[in-house]
C-alpha cells in the first residue's frame, strides 16, 4: 500500500518533462519570477504538476479546437462553469499552456472571496488567478493577456446536481471589455466536471453565517469522470452598441455557442461511455 501511494506521489510531482512546458510559454514575469499579479514561475511549475494528474490520470481530458486560441494578443476564454472547487480552470489552463499549436499562460478571473480563503488565495495567485475586478481585466487586457472568464460566477460552480449543464445567467462585464479592448472571445464548452463534485444543496443560512456566498452541501467525495473541453472559434464583436438590451443579445451569442459545444461534448462523451461498457468482459 504504501509502495502504491510513494509511487502516486512520484508521478504528480516528479515529472521532470514539465520543465519543458515552462521554458517556452511566454511570460512577462520580472527578474524575481513574479508578474505585477502575483503569478510566478516556480508557483505554476508546482501547479502544473497537479493539474498535470488531474488532466491526463484522473479525468483523462480530451481537448479539441485548441488552434482557435490566438497564440499572443488580447483575448478572453469563456467556459462554462462548475464543480465547486476550480478544477475546471485548473484543467483549461492546462489545456492552454501545453497547447502544441501555441503555448498560453492564462490568467483567471475569480470571486472576490477566494483569496481571503487561507493558504488558497496565495495558490490561486502564483497560477494566474486574479480578484474578478474590471479594472483588473482591463489592465490585463492592454498587457495583451489571455485571460479566463466564468460569466456563470458562483451560480455556475455552485450548480446543484440536478442542473448539471443548465447555462445559469451570465453576467455581462466580460462582453463590455472585449468590445471596449477589441478583444476576440473564445467560447468553451467543458463537459464532465459537472458530475465531480456534486451538490445538492445550498444551505443559505450557513453561508450567511460564513460569511461566504454559498455553503453548498455536498457529498465529501471527488468522482472520476472522463472529460471533454471544445475550445469554440473566435468570436469578435465591434464596440458600437450601447444600450444594455443589445449588449445581453451578444452574450446570449456567446452562451449560445458555448450551449452547442456542450452538446456537442455530451454526444461524445455518451459513445464513449457505450465503448467503454461494451468492453467489460
Amino acid at each position: 500500500m504504501e509502495k502504491n501511494k510513494t509511487s502516486l506521489l512520484d508521478k504528480i510531482f516528479k515529472d521532470n518533462r514539465l520543465d519543458d512546458y515552462i521554458r517556452v510559454f511566454p511570460n512577462k514575469v520580472g527578474t524575481h519570477g513574479y508578474d505585477p499579479w502575483g503569478f510566478n514561475i516556480k508557483g505554476i511549475k508546482n501547479s502544473m504538476r497537479l493539474a498535470k494528474f488531474l488532466y491526463e490520470d484522473f479525468y483523462k481530458v480530451e481537448a479539441f479546437g485548441l488552434e482557435n486560441i490566438p497564440q499572443n494578443g488580447r483575448c478572453l476564454i469563456i467556459p462554462n462553469h462548475s464543480g465547486q472547487l476550480p478544477f475546471d480552470g485548473m484543467l483549461v489552463g492546462y489545456a492552454m499552456l501545453t497547447n502544441p499549436h501555441g503555448p498560453r499562460a492564462p490568467k483567471a478571473m475569480v470571486e472576490r472571496f477566494l483569496p481571503s480563503v487561507p493558504f488558497i488565495g496565495n495558490w490561486l495567485s502564483s497560477m494566474g488567478a486574479v480578484i474578478g475586478d474590471p479594472v483588473n481585466c482591463e489592465r490585463m487586457l492592454d498587457k495583451d493577456e489571455a485571460i479566463v472568464v466564468f460569466p456563470e460566477g458562483v451560480r455556475g460552480s455552485n450548480k446543484l446536481y440536478k442542473d448539471r449543464y443548465q447555462l445559469k445567467r451570465f453576467g455581462n462585464g466580460f462582453m463590455h471589455l472585449a468590445m471596449k479592448h477589441d478583444a476576440p472571445i473564445i467560447p468553451v464548452g467543458i463537459v464532465g466536471m459537472e458530475e465531480t463534485i456534486r451538490s445538492y444543496a445550498d444551505i443559505k443560512p450557513l453561508a450567511k453565517l460564513l460569511g461566504m456566498p454559498v455553503a453548498p452541501l455536498v457529498i465529501p467525495f471527488i468522482f472520476p469522470s472522463k472529460v471533454y473541453i471544445y475550445f469554440g472559434k473566435p468570436i469578435s464583436f465591434k464596440n458600437d452598441v450601447h444600450k444594455e438590451e443589445d449588449i445581453q443579445e451578444r452574450v446570449n451569442i456567446v452562451k449560445k455557442e458555448i450551449d452547442a459545444l456542450l452538446k456537442e461534448g455530451l454526444e461524445k462523451r455518451a459513445n464513449y461511455y457505450k465503448e467503454q461498457k461494451k468492453q467489460k468482459p
